[in-house]
């Protein structure tokens, strides 16, 4: 079996507190499943750089790191993925997130995570994130 493909996520917190949650392409795996945006690392990348590029290319806006969750593994049917979640904010001066890549995007209250259809791979990341006081 091949290593785990590492991928970072954001949960993107705004004033309120509310999350920002993006609604994947229904031509892609997992398609139109709501998740935490973010992407795959490169080669030689640095998870928080990784995060910084993604949230750009996928969101147009920038953000800062406010913490890292801890890092989990999981196994779909045909690959397996090493999800690298941050807590983070949109930057100062920071465009608004617009979807260049995903069908929709929603403000969400911490506790109406987990009543969105997500991937399985978030589940674990959610249960982190509402155990540490969001």
């Amino acid at each position: 079996m091949s290593p785990p493909i590492p991928v970072v996520c954001a949960l993107i917190e705004d004033h309120s507190g509310r999350i920002l949650m993006a609604q994947r392409p229904p031509h892609k795996h997992l398609g139109l499943k709501w998740e935490f945006p973010g992407g795959k690392m490169e080669a030689g990348e640095s998870a928080e750089a990784a995060l910084h590029r993604e949230i750009r290319e996928e969101l147009g806006c920038a953000v800062e790191i406010v913490r890292a969750l801890p890092r989990t593994t999981h196994a779909y049917e045909k690959i397996t993925i090493e999800m690298i979640p941050f807590v983070a904010r949109l930057a100062a001066g920071s465009a608004e997130p617009h979807p260049h890549e995903h069908v929709a995007l929603k403000w969400v209250r911490p506790l109406e995570l987990t009543s969105l259809d997500l991937p399985a791979a978030d589940a674990p990341i959610i249960a982190a994130y509402l155990a540490t006081g969001s």
